[in-house]
């Protein structure tokens, strides 16, 4: 970079910037051609000068993702160097900055992790949210950053949002990120448990996305390495907690194997889920919305046909082949004591039903027949004629 362009950078000069393009009007882009380089935006944003970083972003914006040769981007560079208000000032103007990564694929997110800022913090999870998913080099969360740099404010700051989001999926977002393993396969459980923090681990309890079995890449459970702790420090209370919440060593957890499942042959029960999830993948928003209002319209009129049912109650006691005294309306001849279906009083009259279809008449069950009538009436609502079947006409 100019000597002259440094200084002007250094200085914070605006005036001096636009003297030097005059002469020569290829100087930025110049640098813009170097993928790794420090442009003026680096030494402007490392000497808190605002106002001159503001009008390099205006002129270059691409240099506000240019990596400088340490890996650092210029809004990185501004925390490395506190400068609190460049930072929140880019912040406010420029806040899909958030997500560029820097060296060991740091993002600003993760650095005010690690160095504790809370201010910064809080300012990077209100202007970027989606920022708390991006992970480093190493895998780590920005809660694996905090923790493992014993920024414990921080850790609870960042926790504290997670469990507060109430965006759509947000309760997701929460199990994936408590749940998500470094390199070395290790949840933030497994980070708190091995450095004996007991707020840590009580706080992450009580949350509903935290798997507290969860194997890291040796095999170890968190309350494996509490247990191989107790010797260095005491921890009695913090395996206590986990106990209570259901924690267990390694050893009495049953053995799963994603090579052996796979293998597996398919079980019915797979088999109806399966289905059901390719269905519902499939099938789209309108079609959705239909099937809710069909379902809601079934169970309205199953509730009405059985609160009255077709036909009303049976006002008597008919029992034939019986002298019962109750029974007023026994069947004066033969044929109508054939004919006569056999109730008792206060029951619903559709205790048998006959149903004219196009095909002839069918003898129905209680349940047969409220399921016909809810039918034509689905039909009837709907204004649609089935081909195979028409319960119209009913006659008890």
């Amino acid at each position: 970079m100019n000597q002259n362009l440094r200084e002007a950078a250094e200085q914070g000069n605006i005036d001096a910037l636009y003297s030097l393009i005059e002469i020569d009007t290829e100087v930025l882009n110049k640098i813009d051609e170097i993928s790794f380089v420090e442009t003026p935006l680096h030494v402007s944003a490392a000497a808190g000068k605002t106002e001159f970083a503001m009008e390099m972003m205006m002129l270059k914006p691409s240099f506000a993702r240019k990596l400088n040769p340490n890996g650092f981007t210029p809004l990185l560079l501004a925390m490395h160097y506190n400068q609190i208000q460049l930072v929140l000032e880019l912040l406010k103007n420029h806040k899909d900055l958030v997500c560029t990564q820097g060296r060991g694929g740091m993002n600003p997110l993760h650095y005010a992790a690690q160095t504790g800022n809370l201010i910064l913090l809080a300012e990077i999870l209100r202007v970027c949210p989606k920022s708390i998913e991006v992970v480093t080099s190493q895998s780590e969360t920005a809660l694996h950053v905090a923790l493992k740099n014993d920024m414990l404010d921080a850790f609870l700051l960042l926790l504290g949002w997670l469990r507060r989001a109430w965006f759509r999926s947000a309760r997701l977002l929460e199990g994936r990120i408590l749940g998500w393993l470094d390199l070395d396969g290790n949840s933030v459980l497994h980070i708190a448990a091995s450095k004996n923090e007991a707020q840590v681990v009580r706080r992450l309890l009580d949350c509903s996305g935290i798997v507290v079995n969860a194997k890291n890449s040796e095999g170890f459970t968190a309350l494996d390495i509490a247990v191989d702790r107790q010797t260095q420090v005491d921890n009695q209370e913090m395996r206590n907690m986990l106990c209570r919440a259901g924690a267990k060593c390694a050893s009495s957890l049953p053995k799963f194997s994603w090579a052996d499942y796979f293998r597996s042959p398919v079980s019915n029960n797979e088999k109806l889920f399966i289905f059901s999830f390719r269905v519902k993948m499939q099938m789209s928003n309108d079609m959705r919305n239909m099937l809710l209002v069909v379902s809601v319209l079934l169970v309205t009129i199953a509730y009405q046909a059985v609160i009255s049912p077709p036909g009303g109650f049976w006002q008597d006691n008919s029992i034939p082949g019986t002298n019962n005294q109750f029974n007023i309306t026994a069947a004066t001849s033969a044929t109508n004591e054939v004919n006569q279906v056999p109730h008792r009083v206060g029951t619903g009259m559709m205790l048998a039903a006959r149903c004219t279809t196009h095909v002839g008449t069918l003898e129905l069950t209680t349940g047969e027949a409220l399921a016909a009538c809810c039918a034509a009436r689905l039909c009837q609502e709907l204004d649609v004629r089935p081909y195979a079947f028409r319960a119209t006409h009913f006659r008890l």
